[in-house]
């Protein structure tokens, strides 16, 4: 179990993962964290126990900060040992995928005991990605300036690129338009591949990119290579969703964005991007209805991330609710005045019969022409 655990955790590339033989040494031990953390040069530990009971196993894990003690995260698994091979890669799947946020999260509250200044290319990226997740336009603003400054820093730092196209193609969906951001955000995510081609991070930002243009095909390669690289990178799955979503591949869509939020349900990240896929995998589907259900309280949620919004107008034009639709549109258009189907028109990501049937619903709903 504890080789599974650290092979997948090895495919996170940017973390540097002790072998077994050195960690193997505190087998049996009772182990002081912070004793341990300094003889091995690290910052976090992982530990954990199996137990045995007939035909089942419980399996737990907790993640510690070796400098303070403190616990970041714990879980425990209980699971039947029919085909023990399968317990050992979900468990071990899992595991990798729900410790990774909890580090960025660990080491943004690190980096905010530091004024701005002082920041590293590191610290600058960890509080770009916890920014991003906020879906907002304050989190998006900061995302890039934190991209930035990391850029400042260290000009051939990947992941700042990829994240820094990630940010532009994000932008907007909360305000602006995406002429204005587009060449950017392809030049970034050119750069970050041109420096490492095998970071999951920079297929990411390159199917982002390929997304909006449209070339969702091209884009569902790019999010495959990025889970290829790291088969346990949960926002790649969420991401993957809307493209094949996009292509008319509902059920895969729904799945793989499911699958995202089991690998990482506490991430807000993947949640947010998770959602949004789902959304609109089930109007891609034509359930309109069950569209509207998912997309109001992610709504309440993420009240700025505009595109549940956009889904929730076009799934109520469809289903006919002029009341409930009109409404909806009320309240975006205060938020965004622009939204036109001019808007639409030049900014939407999907094409072929989805995105005939939004421009359907948006104009039964009554969104302007200009």
């Amino acid at each position: 179990m504890v080789e599974e655990i650290i092979t997948a955790l090895s495919r996170i590339r940017r973390l540097l993962v002790i072998a077994r033989n050195s960690s193997f040494t505190y087998k049996g031990q009772a182990v002081d964290i912070k004793q341990a953390g300094r003889e091995l040069g690290v910052r976090y530990v992982l530990e954990g126990s199996v137990r045995k009971a007939g035909g089942r196993v419980r399996i737990t894990a907790q993640l510690i900060d070796a400098t303070s003690g403190a616990h970041l995260w714990a879980e425990r698994y209980d699971r039947e040992l029919a085909d023990v091979f399968a317990v050992q890669d979900e468990i071990a799947e899992r595991a990798a995928a729900a410790i990774e946020p909890q580090l960025f999260v660990a080491e943004r509250v690190r980096s905010e005991r530091k004024p701005p200044e002082s920041l590293d290319a590191w610290e600058s990226v960890v509080r770009a990605v916890s920014a991003i997740a906020q879906a907002n336009q304050a989190g998006t603003a900061l995302a890039e300036t934190m991209c930035r400054r990391a850029l400042d820093i260290a000009p051939d730092y990947g992941q700042a690129h990829s994240l820094l196209a990630w940010v532009l193609m994000q932008r907007p969906y909360l305000s602006g338009a995406l002429n204005a951001t587009l060449p950017e955000a392809a030049s970034e995510a050119r750069l970050a591949l041109a420096i490492d081609e095998r970071d999951p991070w920079a297929d990411l930002a390159q199917g982002v990119v390929l997304f909006r243009m449209k070339r969702h095909a091209e884009a569902e390669q790019a999010y495959r290579r990025a889970l290829q690289f790291n088969p346990n990178f949960a926002l790649a799955y969420g991401a993957l969703g809307q493209a094949l979503a996009a292509q008319g591949k509902h059920d895969a869509a729904a799945e793989s964005a499911e699958h995202a939020l089991r690998l990482s349900p506490g991430d807000p990240l993947v949640g947010g991007r998770a959602a949004h896929t789902i959304v609109f995998a089930r109007f891609a589907a034509g359930r309109y209805a069950e569209a509207i259900a998912l997309a109001r309280p992610m709504i309440e949620r993420y009240p700025e991330f505009l595109p549940f919004r956009y889904v929730l107008i076009a799934a109520l034009g469809m289903e006919g609710d002029a009341e409930a639709a009109a409404q909806a549109l009320a309240d975006l258009l205060r938020v965004k005045p622009d939204f036109s189907m001019a808007w639409l028109h030049e900014n939407m990501p999907w094409a072929g019969d989805i995105g005939g049937r939004l421009l359907e619903g948006w104009r039964k709903a009554g969104v302007p022409e200009k």
